[in-house]
């Protein structure tokens, strides 16, 4: 039998009771990932990564492998009707081929998904160079969110492949094997890009902390300038207010403008010494 099932409780009843059994058990209760090869049959619980944005992009799949049967059970509702309808066409293949033709459309448009990801990532990096976001700390939490689900989704792929090639129960014969090679090194490559992206995403992050990190700097640095520069008027202030009797200078009609004058002049040469210093 070849067939594709929504991912629920096994009811076909044309189904032997053996593999109704195991059916049930695992559909029920695996939810992580698995892949165990036994003597005469393979299981395999893996999510799948949606490439559409909406919705939740994890969704499980459920395979059962044998001489006879080719069983996949799948959540996601747009897979489900696109590989009932891979099916129906592919009716004539064996098992081996149509599980195989399965992987390869479940990847078919992935380096197209991941090459769009690659340029939306530079598109973000590009306009918060041009124009500064609040949101573009946000964006790179959701592109390593995003680059995190995928980097699983491949890391099961190939776990799956290497059970494929290692053939322990002899299900795939050597062009079988030389066949779920080339899906096994597409994998790889998906993978090695999907890494590339995460290295990318975690230098725009350090990037973009270090210069929130020059900005607050340079904040700091203005309001030392500040604080330097009124620091001798400060010390004028507090001098002439210490209300002694015998401060002579307070008597005179003219040390209210002198001083002004002074506190002026005081303030001009440090803006020049620190101009002439380069530090602002």
């Amino acid at each position: 039998m070849k067939k594709i099932f929504k991912y629920e409780k096994i009811q076909d009843s044309s189904l032997p009771a053996y593999i109704r059994s195991i059916l049930s058990k695992h559909l029920t209760k695996h939810s992580a990932f698995v892949f165990e090869s036994y003597d005469s049959f393979i299981l395999i619980n893996f999510q799948s990564y949606s490439l559409k944005p909406k919705g939740n992009q994890l969704k499980k799949i459920f395979i059962f492998l044998d001489n006879d049967n080719l069983l996949i059970f799948i959540e996601n509702s747009h897979l489900y009707k696109q590989f009932t309808q891979l099916f129906n066409d592919n009716q004539k293949k064996d098992n081996i081929e149509l599980l195989r033709l399965f992987f390869i459309n479940l990847i078919a448009n992935d380096m197209e998904y991941i090459d769009k990801f690659e340029e939306s990532i530079t598109n973000a990096e590009d306009h918060a160079l041009q124009n500064k976001t609040n949101d573009y700390l946000d964006q790179i939490i959701k592109f390593r969110k995003q680059l995190l689900h995928l980097k699983h989704y491949y890391n099961q792929l190939q776990v799956i492949f290497d059970g494929f090639l290692e053939n322990e129960n002899k299900l795939f014969d050597s062009e079988s094997l030389r066949k779920l090679t080339i899906i096994h090194n597409r994998i790889d490559h998906l993978q090695l890009s999907v890494s590339s992206l995460r290295d990318y995403v975690t230098q725009m992050r350090e990037a973009y902390q270090s210069q929130i990190d020059i900005e607050q700097n340079h904040i700091m640095k203005v309001f030392t300038l500040i604080t330097a520069i009124f620091l001798p008027l400060t010390l004028m202030v507090g001098w002439y207010g210490m209300n002694f009797k015998h401060m002579y200078e307070l008597n005179s009609p003219y040390s209210y403008p002198i001083f002004i004058l002074i506190s002026i002049l005081v303030c001009i040469s440090l803006v020049i010494y620190f101009k002439k210093k380069h530090w602002f």
